[in-house]
């Protein structure tokens, strides 16, 4: 206590060592990026379930954690583990573009999104992407993940017709990765940094209630069709 940062400690928990002062700093930008991200379906969760039971905080927070999946949070494992894959893949081979290449074909022949690509609001760049990756650069720790993560970022056009953005919580999983965390644990560093996020959400509810009013919208606007026999 007062030698260890909260950071610091959580990668030491998991990786079992303690980490480098670069790692550190890589480490707790991940946490910065992913702590909050507005009114997402994980917030909401949590403001509703404060609403419905207001002396259970531990509900509350719980609600918005466990609604972490495939489009909210779970990007981050999800695109770590794609990356790590790939290259393992790849063997020897670290032409960046050239495996890039091959990933986003091989996904968009089997019909699978490639993680990490395109964003619901930032479409033309997520301004976390390239400062995390600056970070690890000036840290010594853009290793192969964060590398090809930008490949990817270079030659999708090629493949998909369109140029999309590199998401921040694809980054965030890239760096991760870098890190040498494991990779099917990365979900939970997404779920430790949105804790802080969703608390900050839970002490906005407290003082400036929006409950309530998320509520009646829903009850008041939507539309019951009952089902009709065939």
């Amino acid at each position: 206590m007062g030698k260890v940062g909260f950071g610091e400690l959580a990668y030491w928990l998991v990786a079992g060592r303690r980490p480098t002062p670069g790692e550190v700093r890589v480490f707790e930008a991940v946490l910065v990026a992913l702590a909050d991200h507005g009114f997402t379906p994980t917030a909401i969760a949590a403001r509703l379930t404060y609403l419905s039971a207001p002396e259970a905080l531990q509900g509350a927070l719980a609600a918005g954690l466990l609604g972490g999946g495939s489009r909210f949070l779970g990007v981050t494992e999800d695109c770590g583990r794609f990356l790590a894959e790939t290259l393992i893949e790849a063997g020897t081979e670290r032409d960046y573009d050239l495996i890039a290449l091959e990933a986003v074909r091989r996904a968009k022949d089997e019909g699978r999104f490639v993680p990490g690509l395109g964003h619901p609001v930032h479409k033309d760049r997520d301004p976390r992407t390239p400062v995390l990756i600056a970070i690890a650069e000036e840290e010594g720790l853009r290793g192969p993940h964060l590398r090809l993560f930008e490949a990817i970022g270079r030659v999708h056009p090629q493949v998909l017709g369109r140029k999309l953005p590199l998401n921040g919580a694809g980054v965030c999983g890239a760096a991760l990765a870098d890190l040498g965390l494991p990779t099917d644990l990365l979900r939970g560093f997404a779920l430790l940094a949105r804790a802080a996020g969703l608390l900050g959400h839970l002490a906005e509810e407290r003082r400036r209630p929006l409950g309530m009013e998320i509520y009646r919208t829903v009850d008041r606007n939507a539309v019951y069709e009952p089902r009709t026999a065939s």
